[in-house]
C-alpha cells in the first residue's frame, strides 16, 4: 500500500487473533491481481477478515483484521487511472501499510486491448528485524474479458528479498498471480442498461512459499452496487507463515463520490 491519505473513522466489530495477513489495494479475493482501480474521487472502505476453522488456537490462528482507511482513486482522466490506499491491521505492532496502482481498463486504447497496470502493496513500516512488515511487492497485471467465459487476469510480481521470505527464512520474493470473476444475476438502471450483478464468483491464487503466496474462491453479494459481501475459504502456500486454511468474510463499501 503507498501513499498517505487523510484517516476516515470505520466502526466495525468482528473478531481475531494474530498472524501474518497481508494488506491489499483493490483486490479479486487474496490477491491484488485484478482489473478493477478504484474511480476517480470516489472513497472505498473495507473490512477483511480472516478466522480459523475446524483447527486448534496456534500463534497463526487466525490473521489480524484489515482496515482499509481509506482507498481512492486520485486521477480525473479515461485511459489512465490510479488509486492509493492505507490499511490498518488489528492486533499489529506495526499496523500501517500503504499501496499504489495505476494503469489502463479495457478497450481505451484500441477495440480489444486488455487491461494493462502496475502496483505495489505491503509497503510497511517496520524494515528491519525478524518482524519487518516492508515486503514492498511491485506486481503487473494484464487482464481481459472474456466472453461468456468471465474476466481473467495474470501477471508477475517481485518483492523485498529480504521480507518476503519463507517460514524457514529463505528469500522467496519472485512469483506470479492470476485471478478470475465472473457475475451472475445483473441488475439494470431504468434505461436497461446492466449497472452491476448481484453475485459474483471469484478466485485467485498467488506463487511462492511467502507471506502472500496461497489462493482461494468464494462469493459476493452486492446489496447495491457500492456495498458488497464476499465470503469463502483461503488457503496458503507456506502454513509455517499464515498457519492453516481459514474463512474469510470481506465488506467492502464506496461512499458518494467527493470531488
Amino acid at each position: 500500500m503507498n501513499r498517505r491519505l487523510a484517516a476516515v473513522t470505520v466502526l466495525v466489530t468482528l473478531l481475531l487473533l494474530t498472524g501474518i495477513a497481508h494488506a491489499t489495494p483493490s483486490t479479486t479475493y487474496w490477491t491484488p491481481m485484478t482489473m478493477d482501480i478504484q474511480p476517480y474521487g470516489v472513497l472505498h472502505l473495507g473490512v477483511d477478515n480472516y478466522f480459523r476453522v475446524f483447527t486448534k488456537s496456534s500463534p497463526s490462528g487466525s490473521l489480524p483484521t484489515d482496515l482499509t482507511v481509506p482507498e481512492v482513486g486520485v486521477l480525473p482522466f479515461e485511459k489512465v487511472q490510479m488509486e492509493v490506499g492505507v490499511d490498518y491491521l488489528t492486533n499489529s505492532d506495526y499496523p500501517w501499510y500503504f499501496n499504489a496502482k495505476i494503469g489502463s481498463p479495457e478497450d481505451v486504447w484500441f477495440k480489444g486491448s486488455p487491461a494493462l497496470q502496475f502496483g505495489i502493496f505491503d509497503v510497511g513500516t517496520k524494515t528491519s528485524g525478524p518482524t519487518r512488515t516492508d515486503y514492498d511487492v511491485a506486481y503487473m497485471v494484464i487482464g481481459k474479458t472474456i466472453e461468456p467465459v468471465g474476466r481473467i487476469s495474470a501477471g508477475p510480481y517481485i518483492g523485498n528479498h529480504a521480507a518476503l521470505v519463507s517460514s524457514s527464512g529463505e528469500p522467496k520474493n519472485t512469483g506470479f498471480m492470476a485471478a478470475f470473476d465472473h457475475g451472475f444475476l445483473p441488475v439494470k438502471d431504468k434505461d436497461g442498461n446492466v449497472e452491476y450483478n448481484k453475485l459474483v464468483v471469484a478466485a485467485d491464487y498467488a506463487s511462492g512459499r511467502n507471506v502472500i503466496g496461497g489462493g482461494g474462491f468464494g462469493l459476493y453479494y452486492y446489496f447495491t452496487k457500492d456495498i458488497s459481501l464476499l465470503t469463502g475459504p483461503v488457503w496458503f502456500n507456506d502454513s509455517g507463515i499464515n498457519g492453516k486454511w481459514k474463512w474469510t468474510v470481506q465488506l467492502d463499501i464506496n461512499l458518494p463520490k467527493l470531488w
